[in-house]
């Protein structure tokens, strides 16, 4: 059902501070850090927050779109904005802009769990393989990331856009200090390697566990490789001497939530 095309303010100025502010989030992948909030450009993304109960701060429509907007997704906003098409596009971080989108303030710092399953993310450097595995994480129980220093920022453009929706039912720690993992501890660590360890298929997963994934070229740093319970490798009968790091990711994830749904340890 559409909305009423009265209620909303509406937007024409490029000036007006809302729209400097979306483009600042939609361009700068550490805007997010310094404003407190996220801009979920397109369907899926606002779908997605709103399927997870989130509240937009501010819901923002084309003005060609909003005639057409779902009432809900106007209703569920503190705030509902219609902005010209072409002021909207300008600040796009999209190649194709969307019609639609929610600004969402940040969630507050989850504190660190020590006993939902966890992903560790050391130096990971590409925004799709990190939003790419958060995808994973979300769809095989692993209800923690923890992204270390020089990780791809969690909530940056690109790594939302990848994520697809897994950051709200996540609890996301970001530039974490090795020494804070120490209370990880207790949970057994699993680190991936191309070259050495258990073969994926042979071994005996802990659950719940912490899965160490490192940096796309140089791999999980020696002092947290170090610090590893078990280390695992993944057959590759074709012949490549190593699999993406997203990849690898979605394959050992998915081996974990196998074996607990089979009953293993």
């Amino acid at each position: 059902m559409p909305v009423s095309p009265s209620e909303p303010t509406r937007i024409q100025s490029r000036d007006n501070p809302l729209l400097k502010e979306l483009r600042k989030l939609a361009q700068d992948p550490g805007a997010y850090r310094k404003l407190g909030r996220v801009w979920l450009e397109g369907d899926h993304l606002c779908r997605a927050a709103l399927a997870r109960g989130l509240r937009p701060s501010v819901a923002v429509f084309s003005e060609s779109f909003w005639p057409r907007a779902p009432v809900e997704w106007a209703q569920g906003a503190i705030k509902t904005v219609v902005v010209d098409d072409a002021l909207l596009a300008a600040g796009s971080g999209l190649e194709s802009p969307a019609p639609v989108g929610f600004v969402v303030d940040l969630p507050p710092p989850p504190g660190l769990s020590t006993t939902v399953p966890t992903v560790l993310l050391d130096r990971l450097q590409d925004p799709g393989n990190v939003g790419s595995i958060l995808r994973s994480a979300a769809a095989f129980g692993f209800g923690q990331v923890v992204a270390l220093k020089g990780t791809a920022a969690l909530w940056s453009p690109k790594v939302l856009r990848a994520g697809m929706g897994a950051h709200f039912g996540l609890q996301l720690v970001e530039g974490a200090d090795p020494d804070a993992l120490d209370a990880l501890q207790e949970m057994p660590w699993i680190a991936t390697s191309s070259h050495r360890g258990e073969w994926l298929h042979e071994a005996r997963l802990p659950m719940p566990c912490a899965w160490l994934l490192g940096h796309e070229g140089q791999g999980v740093s020696p002092a947290l490789e170090a610090r590893a319970a078990l280390h695992i490798r993944i057959a590759q009968p074709g012949g490549e001497e190593s699999l993406n790091v997203a990849a690898a990711a979605a394959i050992c994830l998915h081996a974990s939530a196998a074996g607990r749904l089979s009953g293993g340890p």
